[in-house]
């Protein structure tokens, strides 16, 4: 099928035909289709998903047609969610859309089995009985849920799920893993073979920086008990060292060495984060478990053997001024070392697979490859059940927005709202705490509307998310994103 191809040509670059062939897979329910679930539906329907379902009881009324764009006056009357899903299914034809006319509450209440039929389920627009009792559903037949909300000028949107593990995290800023700092015996053996005072200028202003750092660094620890520079007075020193070996002004090879020293100086050995990953009680694999789990299993192994305390190389290089001979030399070395690497992995998920009584070529080549090229970058978010978050928030989580100057900005509901709020805060445990009276009466005056403006941001923020979840690329949203459009900011709350 070559049509998709040049159809989703722009996002493939994003997250490749993997992702794509995850979202084509993807089976999506949506709950009320009012501006902030139709904004929502919309991204995903453009993106490329493989089914829809549009699930709301209710009929379009006069109101419908100022905040969402997906009705017409000769929508009036009729299904919310047959109109909402036909405007939809012309936007891509390649999508499976279908609706049912009832009430999200309804069916949460009556067939909580329905739910298990999908990927992900984006329920808009809902109270908070009804989202617990979903969360639960979805939980129990691990379906992925996505909660979102549009009030006024206001929003929130939260992810609910027991584990999301990711391993094409994608950081935007990441250093390379070029192991400046701990070379493999075939990096420094190449270090050795090159001359820093060569005296032919052309030679000399197209080593590597690479080597340059490997076999500068090999001398200073030499000199200084094995150890590397760490002291801002020793990588001062280290500079100056490199600095004292340029010939010429214009050569770029020895400003990328000194630009890059800080490479040299990077502690050895893995992150924290990737310490914790290894240590977490999910790496004790049984037949039960995931396939990135056995991964992690398999990695703890070679970073405690074969890596000598290191992760699998990644096996890619920068750009870097160089003679094509050392540059195609090191690609080599980079590629060779992290094959290595892979196939030593490789091996060992295999004979985990075999020892817990799974297929042992259950896990693809590629997916294998795909995690030692990212080890360094996996990512697990782990999510507390919406009920949770309810009843025992972290307070001085709470208690800090409570408290954040930068918020001090209908009679009747403004009184019951104030008395309802400092109750509910008081039952949490965050007694005393006074709301200002703006905040409160600008909830009133929102009275619960659904302003295009604020939903199709929202609907924004929550296709992001799907994609990000479906897709298993880039890291989601790790709690409550709340929107607040009367200042223009939104926060991330982990409650």
């Amino acid at each position: 099928m070559a049509e998709p191809k040049t159809k989703y040509d722009r996002q493939l670059r994003i997250w490749g035909e993997q992702g794509q062939t995850a979202l084509e897979k993807a089976s999506i329910c949506l709950l009320n289709c009012g501006p902030t679930g139709s904004e929502t539906l919309k991204n995903l329907v453009l993106g490329g998903v493989g089914s829809i379902t549009v699930i709301d009881g209710s009929k379009v009324e006069l109101g419908d047609l100022g905040n969402n764009f997906m009705v017409d006056e000769s929508s009036v009357g009729k299904s919310k969610a047959k109109c909402v899903c036909q405007f939809l299914q012309e936007l891509n034809d390649a999508v499976k859309a279908k609706f049912i006319e009832e009430y999200p509450e309804a069916l949460i209440e009556t067939n909580p089995s329905f739910f298990s039929q999908f990927t992900l389920v984006v329920a808009t627009q809902l109270v908070e009985d009804s989202m617990v009792k979903l969360d639960r559903i979805c939980r129990e037949a691990n379906v992925i849920l996505v909660l979102a909300r549009s009030y006024g000028l206001t929003g929130l949107v939260r992810i609910s799920l027991k584990e999301h593990t990711v391993i094409e995290s994608k950081p935007e800023h990441f250093l390379d893993d070029l192991r400046l700092n701990n070379p493999w015996p075939e990096l420094r053996g190449l270090a050795e073979t090159i001359d820093l005072d060569v005296t032919d200028p052309v030679a000399h202003k197209h080593m590597p920086y690479v080597l340059i750092l490997v076999k500068m660094a090999e001398e200073w620890s030499k000199s200084h008990d094995g150890k590397l520079p760490s002291t801002r007075e020793e990588k001062k020193e280290f500079k100056e060292h490199i600095k004292a070996r340029m010939t010429a002004l214009d050569e770029d090879n020895y400003k990328e060495a000194i630009e890059a020293s800080f490479k040299v100086f990077a502690p050895r050995g893995i992150s924290s984060d990737l310490q914790q990953l290894i240590g977490d009680r999910f790496v004790e694999v049984d037949s039960s478990s995931s396939d990135f789990w056995v991964m992690v299993a398999a990695l703890k192994e070679f970073i405690e053997n074969e890596g000598g305390g290191e992760a699998p190389l990644e096996g890619s290089i920068p750009d870097m001024t160089s003679s094509t001979e050392h540059y195609v030399c090191l690609q080599k070395l980079y590629q060779a070392k992290a094959e290595a690497d892979f196939l030593v992995i490789e091996q060992r998920v295999r004979t985990i697979l075999k020892r817990i009584g799974r297929d042992p070529n259950s896990i693809s080549k590629t997916t294998i490859k795909s995690f030692c090229k990212n080890a360094r970058k996996l990512k697990v978010c782990r999510y507390r059940l919406v009920e949770d978050e309810f009843n025992s928030p972290v307070l001085p989580e709470l208690q800090k927005c409570l408290t954040d100057e930068d918020y001090s900005v209908m009679d009747e509901d403004i009184s019951r709202l104030k008395t309802t709020a400092v109750g509910l805060l008081n039952d949490l445990g965050c007694n005393g705490v006074t709301l200002t009276e703006d905040l409160i009466n600008e909830m009133c005056r929102f009275g619960a509307a659904e302003l295009h403006a604020v939903a199709a941001f929202i609907g924004g923020i929550a296709s992001q998310e799907v994609i990000k979840l479906i897709t298993r690329q880039f890291v989601p949203l790790s709690g409550t994103f709340i929107f607040n459009g009367i200042d223009h900011k939104s926060q991330l709350l982990s409650l």
